[in-house]
């Protein structure tokens, strides 16, 4: 298994399949963890980072069997293929923008990820599409026992797990949900839930999570502290909000297609037809005009296209996996044209139109 295997096919977060997918883009639970023999990362030397690295490697490469496992040097990757394993949420923008021995290890399926020498010296990743916390959980748990049964985890009687940031105190775990909520937004309700989600302490990001822009409607939903709960409290939580959310935001598409239709179909068919006719054209457009016509194929109003088809379309269509595609390394205008002609040829397959000659 190799890094260019992965360009094609679509990351398991934008498969478009699992329960309540129309809305529930993906389920991720993250586990941070620390070495008992070594300082944070913050603290260690490069050679304590090699040594974090090596003591790790074989134990990971134990979960499946080997060729099942794509494991990466960080380090060893030009800033493309970092960008490219951010953009697919297999790593952190912290991971792919810091220095010295760092690794990510990768399954086949993509459904799970363990960083190397991140902020803490494991990050270990389930992620599955769909609304499915508990089997994230049990698969999340049962990597995180692999592991332990061959390393000393820092671990505190009294606080918990250790690890270089106060708020991962405890479980060490963010329990996550990325939610698809245009509706939301168009009926500019979006800011009142996330008001009630943070005076109940949970946490509401972007795409890319923290730091990072709702892009394309997609907001992530997690806790934001984890010391004074176990585990199953945490992935309680978040389970018991998310169908409420889901709830808030099937009742905004059924205003707008009850109030509104005629402005909802306007909006859809404007969307579809710049995305096949435009010549040159941004990631965020791009990102903001398939969020329409994702609402729009999931509201009957253009049948003849795919869900898995348009959700591949938000990944591909990124900078990096663009370039990836297109073999080239491009600046932002080229990047900008070949995304237009990326847009024009792949939704014309999807209406079986041959405009090969046309782009």
């Amino acid at each position: 298994m190799k890094l260019n295997d992965l360009v094609g096919a679509n990351g398991e977060w934008l498969r478009g399949s699992g329960p309540e997918a129309d809305i529930v883009i993906s389920s991720r639970i993250r586990l941070a963890r620390n070495l008992a023999d070594f300082p944070f990362i913050s603290r260690a030397t490069e050679p304590d980072r090699v040594q974090i690295e090596k003591a790790l490697r074989e134990r990971i490469l134990t979960i499946e069997a080997r060729e099942q496992i794509l494991y990466i040097d960080i380090e060893d990757l030009g800033g493309l293929d970092r960008q490219f394993l951010v953009e697919r949420h297999l790593i952190s923008r912290e991971h792919a923008e810091s220095r010295g021995a760092r690794a990510v290890a990768i399954d086949r399926g993509e459904k799970f990820s363990v960083m190397v020498n991140e902020e803490d010296h494991l990050r270990i990743q389930v992620l599955t599409s769909g609304f499915d916390l508990e089997g994230v959980w049990q698969r999340v748990n049962e990597i995180d026992n692999l592991i332990e049964e061959k390393v000393a985890y820092a671990f505190h009687s009294k606080y918990g797990y250790l690890t270089a940031c106060p708020t991962n105190v405890g479980t060490g775990m963010r329990v996550s949900v990325m939610l698809h909520l245009p509706a939301l937004v168009i009926t500019r309700q979006i800011d009142k839930v996330f008001r009630s989600l943070q005076k109940i302490g949970l946490a509401v990001r972007g795409l890319f999570g923290e730091g990072s822009q709702a892009m394309g409607d997609f907001y992530q939903i997690s806790n934001q502290v984890t010391l004074g709960k176990s585990e199953e409290e945490l992935v309680q939580q978040i389970a018991d909000i998310v169908p409420a959310i889901i709830d808030y935001e099937r009742k905004a598409r059924d205003f707008l297609v009850k109030e509104s239709q005629e402005n909802l179909h306007d909006r859809v068919s404007r969307a579809y037809g710049i995305l096949r006719t435009a010549q040159t054209i941004s990631s965020e457009e791009t990102m903001m005009l398939l969020s329409s016509v994702r609402m729009g194929i999931n509201l009957g109003l253009l049948p003849d296209l795919e869900i898995p088809d348009i959700n591949q379309l938000f990944l591909q269509t990124q900078p990096a996996h663009l370039q990836k595609l297109s073999g080239a390394e491009l600046d932002t205008a080229d990047r900008n044209i070949e995304r237009a002609r990326y847009l024009r040829r792949h939704l014309a397959q999807g209406n079986g139109e041959d405009q090969a000659g046309k782009n």
